[in-house]
């Protein structure tokens, strides 16, 4: 219950950044906006502030701002509000209504990493910036290959290892080196591994296999030597500006690939999750605590950003693909071609959602 709680709590704050970034924006032009609203479906509670309905919806999976004229019909074109309307202003200021809630979740990602590092952020010790220093360094899990050893002995990414032993043979683990050379060292041996999840001590035991990598045998993990990066304001800015940037390249990376293979057949739904999977996964990031989540919400607001900007009917880059086309062709295209395109748009999305939810409900199982 706690992690549904949690990620309502992230979706709410990832979802009204990005609406009130078209909100905010759009006043600022001028324009009406007739309604904003968390969530979906059904309201729950609604109350009215100057022209705006403010809105709770029933599911907590999204929100939306209803601005007069984006839906373009003969009343938002000719009626006597016209002038306040979204289709009637100028094509860069449609673009900047368009583009705010990407830029604000591109903020929030921004400022809660920047967080981060003032309070002290996870960090690989190999990327540390010049002159600072990490502490409380530790061999952390980055990867776990599926089906391997260490996956079937349970542990997971983010788990810390701490000391390993076989029989009378112990040591505590520095570094990655140590590690790979205790595994080499007892290759067929079941070897007890320690480690630390969050708060709890855990141990296992897990035999190396030959072939998972190129040196010899090993027990299926990546691993890299992960302490407490903690930086000044200045610095702390600059650098969650610099690992926003990278997410962001890597968020565009992952979903070119997706959609590549999946147009030449080659995709499938193993890597992606919907809300019950990323519910999941919210209560993994609690338990290693709150800079973890906090580093968790950065990331799927990156991806929030990235989605809306897919040039798709219904997100904000397929409205801003009809702009681009607008202002090439030189004329408006016919609002009613728009509005189905959008509708269509939209249905795909929601049937995905299902699509998604259903084959997150069948991974528990």
């Amino acid at each position: 219950m706690m992690n549904i709680i949690i990620f309502i709590a992230i979706l709410l704050v990832l979802v009204v950044s990005h609406e009130f970034g078209h909100f905010i924006v759009a006043k600022k032009n001028g324009i009406r906006v007739d309604e904003f609203a968390f969530g979906m479906g059904p309201k729950i509670y609604s109350w009215r502030k100057g022209e705006t309905l403010y809105r709770i919806n029933i599911f907590p999976i999204g929100g939306y701002v209803k601005i007069f004229g984006e839906n373009p019909d003969d009343v938002s074109i000719n009626g006597p509000d016209k002038d306040r309307s979204f289709v009637n202003k100028s094509k860069l200021v449609q673009a900047c209504v368009l583009l705010a809630g990407v830029t604000m979740n591109f903020l929030v990602a921004w400022m809660l990493l920047s967080v981060g590092y003032l309070s002290g952020l996870p960090s690989s010790v190999g990327s540390a910036p010049k002159g600072s220093i990490i502490n409380n360094a530790e061999v952390a899990v980055t990867g776990v290959m599926k089906g391997s050893p260490a996956e079937l002995a349970g542990l997971k990414v983010g788990d810390k290892v701490t000391h390993v032993s076989f029989g009378t043979d112990n040591t505590d683990v520095p570094s990655v080196e140590s590690l790979k050379y205790f595994i080499y060292k007892h290759s067929t041996d079941n070897i007890v591994v320690d480690y630390h999840r969050g708060k709890e001590i855990l141990q296992t035991k897990i035999t190396p296999k030959a072939g998972l990598v190129s040196t010899g045998p090993g027990i299926g993990i990546s691993m890299d030597l992960i302490g407490t990066l903690k930086l000044p304001v200045h610095k702390a800015l600059f650098e969650g500006l610099k690992l926003t940037t990278n997410l962001t390249k890597d968020t565009f990376g992952g979903f070119y690939k997706l959609i590549k293979n999946s147009v030449t057949g080659k995709g499938n739904l193993a890597g992606v999750s919907g809300p019950v999977g990323i519910v999941g996964v919210v209560g993994d990031a609690a338990k290693f605590g709150l800079i973890y989540l906090l580093s968790f919400t950065a990331l799927i607001s990156v991806n929030l950003a990235v989605i809306n900007l897919i040039p798709f009917p219904a997100l904000d880059g397929g409205r801003l693909l009809f702009l681009i086309i607008e202002k090439i062709k030189g004329s408006r295209i016919n609002p009613n071609i728009s509005n189905i395109v959008n509708l269509i748009g939209f249905a795909l999305l929601m049937l995905l959602m299902v699509v998604i939810t259903y084959h997150d409900i069948v991974k528990l199982f």
